[in-house]
């Protein structure tokens, strides 16, 4: 391709920033070399009168490459791996004499060199990791070709373009969107930086649209479904276009390690505008609640359509859009949950909580915290930057914590570096080896300022790492993947070594750490339940022959789940006498009017027990979480599980509290066979539970349900609903119909027909 045309630029000869895919320039149809003779006419030589690119979802193309369920009429395939046109001529193509090439261009200013300027030859023989085009069939005036694309390849949109090569110069077909071709990372080809070798899961980590994200305590595991939605319409150029939103040149755009940190980058909005705003003081003001999400279809597109960030999000949304973004460029993703995950300020790895000399809290000096559970991404890909070995799985984390090289992201960091503590390696391996395996210490600060260790919890960090099963919703245990057993020399050589690399910063403490207490102090708390009352019970053994007297405290707050208090419902002091080899249990009622009125959507209850031995001055502290059980939802569907048949979806809770709930909205979410959809019940005291089932009918099973955005399917039905207590509890049901509408007829199964409800 001619690029004599290329403007110099300040005195250089230089291009401008190729950074979006959206922005293009046409190639010239026409370029000819010198003076043409008298008579010469273009129609002599060979043209190309139409292309076929066999992109229709059933077509070889798209069923080989496994690109066959995005909902996007252009042909979409993987790198590295090869793929068919069909190309008609005016005339029967003599290899002879007749020479062309096929070109994929992408971005406004293509070059050669950077790869976004890609001439195919026509080659005999296909070589691997090369581009190349080999005929493959000769029919009349027509040419079927085998094109092999290259591993390396850039990824995002091409233009398309046919060149045909005459004595004079080159004649090139026009620019016609309809033969622009997606080129995807694939993670079933050797050669590609993402390639993952197990086939289920490629099936779970690439293809699965729906997924299951673990949230609550680490006594109480909850979980919240997700709609992924990577092959919804519309969502593959919303992931181009946050890559463009960032101005991310394009010649970077086929590294995987590349692209999932600016990814990391881009989903949060904290300081380039980016996907998703954060909140976490509980105020959703001109946004959705974080918690009322069901997935990342409508954030995407909403950011897309509006060019503004969309708001709320906090960790679990933010890592479900992410994997989202990752899945549908192809690098294999999966959301994790790490369960106490700290989150360490002062990049000591560790986590420093200052205690008062009578045993409280220091809330002025305590700056690191401790998040109840925290949710990232992990992706799969080579490192070809670091040593042999630490290719695989990558934590990335879009949530928006510390600042990475002037960004608000986190990683790729490589698992198996945190696992040996080998946090030396980029990027950001400090911060995410602190969240799994620092250490939790107790410091009491004195009064003439200096510090003494009282306690070192070497357990508590990274208490457990899930993610979703392969091929189910269970949880899978991956803890053993970022850290050695705790208490084995493995684990305290991988802390040893981290901190060798890491910037560890000396602690004003005096002397070592105290001996260990004769009075062992623990305490439980009973499972609670939204609006009821329960009791916590705190447990004193006295192992020595001596008698003691403790004075202990007990503070309950309402915190983030992110472990930051937002304000103390309970406080209760006492005063307990402990014989020699002895126990002794005290129960504390929590009653539920202390803490109802306080509550925080994804709140908890943290408990703060310290209690303070007064013949040995001895100090002792715990803390611990829980989480209110809340009702489940029950999903039922009901119908024919057929493509163009109707389907009722019924979803039911129960309401727990001894009061009528109002102004209750129900979000639906059916990826594949809905658009999210949400109503809201106001209810009243006149009317009874019900569902207006004929209704409901007429106004979602039209044709536009199943693919129409942005709020077509945002019903707003006004038949009043109203939730009555029976003895405290009451039971009702939301009924939904929706329908699936394709030009052709297969049956849904069970999985990929499922819905999803908050």
């Amino acid at each position: 391709m001619s690029e004599t045309s290329a403007p110099a630029l300040g005195g250089r000869r230089a291009l401008p920033r190729n950074a979006s895919n959206a922005a293009e320039d046409d190639l010239p149809t026409v370029e000819l070399q010198g003076l043409t003779p008298r008579g010469f006419n273009l129609q002599d030589y060979l043209n190309v009168t139409n292309v076929h690119l066999f992109k229709e979802r059933w077509d070889t193309n798209k069923v080989d490459h496994h690109t066959d369920k995005y909902e996007n009429n252009h042909l979409i395939v993987r790198r590295g791996q090869s793929f068919f046109i069909q190309i008609d001529f005016n005339r029967p193509y003599d290899p002879r004499r007749d020479f062309f090439r096929v070109e994929y261009v992408i971005g406004r200013y293509p070059q050669e060199n950077k790869g976004t300027y890609i001439p195919v030859p026509v080659v005999s023989q296909l070589q691997k990791g090369k581009w190349g085009a080999k005929v493959v069939m000769r029919e009349d005036r027509s040419v079927r070709l085998s094109i092999q694309s290259s591993p390396e390849c850039i990824v995002g949109k091409f233009r398309m373009y046919v060149a045909v090569w005459t004595p004079y110069g080159i004649l090139r077909t026009s620019r016609n969107p309809e033969t622009d071709t997606y080129i995807l990372f694939n993670p079933w080809c050797e050669e590609d930086a993402v390639y993952l070798d197990d086939d289920k899961e490629r099936e779970e980590y690439v293809l699965n649209d729906i997924g299951v994200i673990f949230y609550g305590d680490f006594n109480d595991i909850k979980t919240r479904s997700w709609s992924y939605g990577q092959f919804e319409d519309g969502i593959l150029d919303a992931c181009l276009y946050v890559m463009d939103r960032a101005e991310m040149d394009l010649s970077g755009r086929g590294n995987p390690i590349k692209v999932s940190r600016v990814g990391s980058a881009m989903v949060n909005a904290k300081d380039d505008e980016g996907v998703l705003v954060g909140s976490w003081d509980n105020i959703y003001a001109y946004g959705v609640p974080p918690s009322a999400w069901t997935g990342s279809v409508d954030i995407l597109l909403e950011y897309q359509s509006t060019k503004n960030p969309v708001r709320y999000g906090q960790c679990w949304v933010f890592a479900g859009v992410f994997n989202t973004f990752l899945r549908c460029l192809g690098i294999p993703a999966r959301v994790v949950t790490n369960y106490f995950s700290a989150h360490d300020n002062d990049a000591n790895l560790q986590m420093d909580i200052f205690l008062e000399e009578d045993g409280n809290v220091n809330s002025k000096l305590t700056k690191d915290s401790v998040w109840n559970y925290h949710c990232w991404n992990e992706a799969w890909m080579k490192r070809s930057d670091l040593p042999v070995g630490f290719g695989g799985w990558q934590v990335v984390d879009s949530t928006p914590q510390e600042n990475s090289d002037g960004m608000y992201r986190c990683g790729p960091a490589s698992v198996q570096a945190i696992k040996h503590g080998h946090i030396c390696f980029q990027f950001d391996a400090p911060f995410v080896f602190a969240e799994v395996n620092s250490d939790l210490i107790y410091i009491t600060v004195k009064k003439d300022g200096t510090h003494v260790v009282e306690n070192v919890d070497t357990t508590h960090i990274g208490k457990l790492i899930v993610t979703k099963e392969v091929g189910g919703d269970g949880i899978r245990d991956i803890t053993d993947t970022y850290k050695f057993q705790e208490g084995q020399e493995e684990e305290r050589l991988a802390l040893e070594t981290a901190l060798m690399y890491g910037a560890k910063k000396s602690l004003n403490t005096e002397g070592i750490v105290k001996p260990r207490s004769d009075v062992d102090m623990d305490f439980e708390v009973e499972k609670a339940v939204l609006g009821r009352d329960f009791k916590l019970t705190i447990t004193f053994q006295n192992n020595s022959p001596n008698r003691y007297t403790l004075s202990a405290y007990l503070s309950g707050n309402i915190v983030f789940y992110t472990g930051v208090s937002k304000t103390e419902f309970k406080k209760e002091t006492f005063e307990v006498t402990l014989e020699p080899m002895s126990f002794k249990k005290q129960e504390v009622l929590i009653r539920a009017g202390e803490y109802m009125s306080q509550l925080l959507e994804q709140g908890f209850l943290h408990f703060f027990v310290t209690a303070r031995v007064s013949e040995t001055r001895d100090i002792l502290a715990k803390q611990k979480s829980t989480v209110l059980a809340i009702p489940k939802l029950i999903i039922k569907v009901r119908g024919t599980r057929m493509v163009g048949s109707d389907m009722v979806v019924t979803v039911e809770f129960t309401n727990p509290l001894k009061e009528t709930l109002r102004n209750v909205w129900i979000y639906l979410d059916g990826p594949g066979v809905t658009k999210p959809m949400r109503k809201m019940f106001r209810g009243n005291k006149e009317q009874p539970v019900s569902c207006k089932l004929q209704k409901m009918e007429e106004n979602i099973t039209s044709t536009t349900l199943a693919h129409s955005y942005p709020h077509q399917c945002r019903t707003t039905w006004q038949e009043p609903l109203a939730i009555f207590p029976s003895e405290g509890y009451s039971e009702w049901s939301y009924c939904l119909v929706f329908k699936k509408v394709y030009s052709f007829s297969h049956s849904i199964s069970q999985s990929s027909g499922s819905s999803s409800a908050k």
